[in-house]
């Protein structure tokens, strides 16, 4: 909402959310999150057409479109749990538009949502009602830690529609506020089911890509090579290409595991076992490669955390965001204070949310934005999250404060292993052979 107010100054964006707390950030200098970039872009517009509020009903009423951003979380309870979209929020959020709608509306839906979702919508817009709506699917690719640039320069904008006089219409004008900055040719329409199901099938590919690196990580490790080779010789291939081929302690986020259990589910639910049971393999492996992570760093150490200290570097899910729902980190460190370690969690931006994802956790835990603090005494450093930052530090100063021997698991694969083991740490990358200082 804040690129399309800054790229078209004719219109009027309105964002209403019924969390006062979230909306009187929005209205400061501290937004309710951290996206490089945002802070500029808001305050470029905000209080000259681009507003935030929480009167919903007013902002229903003034809306010509609607974009229905809200939260599709799996299911926790009942049929479909653990798998399903729960879209009691998003039912809710079509029922006020309803109940508040004077005049016709275009929805948007942005929000990931099951395919055939916006038929829904449309039956609980339509009936005993003579508002007339358009319903719109409108699937957002951008990335964390990058949204900004991805909604600058996107790879390609998705606006789906029924495809009658009617639905075409409401496209092309979505397409016309678009156009204002994105080139017609990166604006791609389709039917409304094509464009619902196409965001699940892309977060579903790049997860796959992610497993599938993450599970030859392992058979690198047991055979010698080196994945960053493998991945690099297997990227040059035009028909495969580069990205999302970094092997890592595992993928998170918001979207990944959310979108693939509710594509899996969709294929149960239309009697396709097999493409369900393929798709959640996924997730399967991902979980395997945490799994796997947490193994070495009990292996490496002797079969005994007890009482060891462990600087876990980074706690978001990636870098540049304060995000952490579904970080590998919250797995490795639940793990590790299971087998009695004592945490010193540092990140740049997500301490705060550190505390809460492990509140209740039994442990000793410390919780610090200093990197060499976290490391002071301590006996091992698990990178978890790949900042730029943490491949500057002073790792001889590193080195000299903690106990000895000193390890290094590089669950990003983001610092010179060879530089590190010539200073003296036992040094385990994922993929490739670890460097120690040990007899064989």
């Amino acid at each position: 909402m804040a690129m399309i107010a800054a790229k078209c100054p004719e219109y009027t964006i309105l964002v209403v959310d019924i969390n006062k707390a979230r909306i009187r950030a929005w209205n400061s200098k501290t937004l309710p999150v951290f996206e490089p970039g945002l802070l500029e872009l808001v305050l470029s517009c905000r209080g000259r057409n681009l507003f935030f509020s929480t009167d919903i009903k007013g902002g229903i009423q003034k809306a010509d479109i609607i974009f229905v951003s809200v939260n599709t979380p799996t299911k926790t309870s009942g049929v479909g749990a653990g798998m399903a979209a729960d879209l009691q929020y998003w039912e809710k959020t079509a029922r006020e538009i309803k109940k508040y709608s004077n005049t016709p509306k275009i929805i948007v839906e942005k929000s990931t949502l099951p395919v055939k979702t916006a038929q829904a919508m449309e039956e609980i817009l339509k009936a005993d009602n003579d508002v007339s709506f358009e319903v719109l699917s409108n699937p957002e690719f951008l990335a964390e830690g990058t949204a900004v640039s991805d909604l600058m320069n996107p790879d390609r904008v998705l606006i789906g529609s029924r495809e009658t006089k009617e639905g075409i219409s409401a496209r092309s004008e979505l397409v016309d506020i678009y156009a204002h900055w994105v080139p017609r040719e990166k604006i791609i329409t389709s039917n409304i089911w094509s464009s619902e199901l196409s965001k699940l099938v892309a977060n579903a590919f790049l997860a796959q890509r992610l497993s599938s690196i993450n599970a030859i990580s392992a058979i690198c490790e047991k055979t010698d090579a080196k994945v960053d080779e493998v991945a690099l010789a297997v990227g040059l291939d035009s028909r495969i290409g580069n990205k999302f081929l970094r092997a890592s302690l595992g993928f998170g986020g918001s979207c990944f595991e959310k979108d693939i259990l509710n594509l899996s589910y969709l294929a149960s639910c239309y009697n396709l076992p097999e493409v369900a049971s393929y798709w959640k393999s996924v997730i399967e492996m991902n979980y395997y490669q945490k799994d796997r992570f947490v193994k070495k760093v009990i292996s490496a150490m002797w079969n005994t955390l007890a009482g060891k200290k462990i600087a876990i570097l980074g706690f978001a899910f990636k870098a540049n965001t304060g995000d952490t729902r579904e970080s590998p980190a919250i797995f490795v460190a639940k793990r590790l204070l299971v087998e009695g370690a004592r945490l010193a969690i540092t990140d740049p931006k997500a301490t705060g949310q550190a505390k809460h994802d492990l509140r209740g956790e039994r442990g000793d835990i410390v919780y610090g934005t200093d990197p060499y603090n976290a490391a002071k005494d301590a006996d091992a450093i698990l990178v978890c999250t790949e900042w730029d930052e943490y491949r500057e530090l002073d790792y001889k100063r590193i080195y000299k404060s903690m106990r000895k021997p000193a390890f290094i698991f590089d669950g990003r694969n983001i610092l010179d292993h060879s530089a590190l083991h010539t200073i003296g740490f036992n040094v385990y990358p994922l993929g490739s052979p670890a460097l120690t200082h040990f007899a064989d």
